[in-house]
């Protein structure tokens, strides 16, 4: 039997794909609405899976060709994000056979599947290995900034997160590092082609730079929704990046940022001479940003695609501090009343300091002298 899946995202067509082509379908893939219904013509499908947010043709639109343009009543199976209920309706009202909403598991989708095709052509599924990977809402593209990170890169925590999420593409950028790091990259790398990608600076820019670099490369794609970055130790933990992403997924805010400050029920530990200068640090930097945030130099956030376009279209003054340039230029673009609505600080769950960090007290009191040159750049 002939499957066509038609969705915007890249990652979730590859990896249906291979899912539903290892239980025996025929699939052809589609990125955009108008490929798909030119598909429907030339492969003739016995069932179509279809997104509904695509940029060109919207899946209801498509739906609409497959009911009432082609009056056709083959099997239909929405698999979106949008959870809007007029959506829903309009969909079943249209005729579709059922509707998804991401997240959504790989095995969930061939179970539903299963049901509307009947239980004849998949005669082995009771005994397939169960597929753990859940189909997200949105395209998530996160930059992870490597220097000198052969001996403390998790390539196994990597791998595990990428194998049970559908959506997100990491970027590694090796920042001129000077021992194995691009080496340890490119071995993480082999047989996840798809969904890493790694940013090779020949010289050692700083972590500002980095970033910035990671962050222009990953806007060229179309595929992803948010673009952010995290911390190549993992001291933020991914289920935590995830809840950032699910927060920037279901509001008005344009920038989710996490934050390390110590709460009821979070796992939030740090050396003891480093929580006391960065409380000191911090409070320096709330007087400057005249905003209320408590912990902006966390290294796991997460933003619009149109914003991260536009705070790191221009190098940073700093080459540890970008993180409150960021906040600063937010104020700038925006006004102070309006970059506090676009900005949430989101505590986290868990976050614990690595042992080599390479921030080290000496640096800490540079930042100070830094906090100045930033109060004058953006004044």
């Amino acid at each position: 039997m002939k499957i066509l899946a038609i969705d915007d995202q890249q990652l979730v067509l590859l990896s249906v794909e291979k899912r539903l082509t290892e239980l025996g379908y025929d699939v052809k893939t589609a990125n955009s609405g108008k490929s798909g219904i030119a598909a429907i013509d030339t492969f003739d499908p016995d069932m179509v899976i279809v997104d509904i947010n695509m940029p060109d043709l919207t899946g209801i639109e498509v739906i609409q060709h497959i009911r009432i343009v082609k009056k056709s009543h083959i099997p239909i199976l929405v698999m979106s994000g949008n959870t809007s209920e007029k959506t829903i309706l309009e969909s079943y009202n249209l005729g579709v056979n059922d509707y998804m909403k991401k997240p959504v598991s790989l095995d969930e989708m061939v179970a539903r599947i299963n049901r509307i095709l009947g239980n004849n052509f998949i005669q082995n599924y009771g005994d397939a290995q169960v597929d753990t990977k859940i189909i997200g809402q949105f395209g998530v593209g996160v930059v992870i900034p490597c220097y000198n990170e052969g001996n403390r890169l998790s390539s196994a925590l990597f791998r595990d997160f990428l194998s049970k999420n559908i959506g997100y593409h990491l970027c590694f950028v090796n920042d001129g590092s000077t021992d194995n790091t691009l080496e340890v990259l490119e071995k993480l790398r082999e047989g996840n082609e798809e969904n890493i990608s790694i940013y090779d600076c020949q010289k050692n820019g700083g972590k500002a730079e980095a970033v910035r670099q990671g962050i222009q490369y990953l806007i060229k794609n179309k595929e992803f929704d948010f673009i952010g970055y995290l911390d190549a130790d993992l001291s933020t933990d991914f289920r935590d990046f995830d809840d950032l992403v699910k927060t920037i997924g279901k509001s008005d805010f344009k920038i989710v940022s996490g934050s390390r400050i110590a709460r009821m029920g979070a796992n939030i530990t740090k050396e003891s001479a480093r929580k006391i200068i960065s409380k000191s640090i911090n409070l320096i930097i709330q007087t400057i940003l005249g905003m209320p945030f408590k912990d902006t130099q966390c290294g796991a956030k997460i933003m619009d695609k149109e914003i991260a376009s536009l705070v790191f279209e221009k190098k940073f003054i700093t080459k540890w501090l970008f993180d409150v340039e960021i906040f600063m230029r937010m104020r700038k673009y925006y006004g102070k009343r309006e970059a506090k609505r676009l900005i949430c600080e989101q505590p986290l769950q868990r976050w614990i300091h690595m042992e080599d960090s390479k921030l080290s007290m000496k640096d800490s009191v540079k930042i100070i002298g830094q906090l100045g040159q930033i109060a004058l750049k953006y004044r």
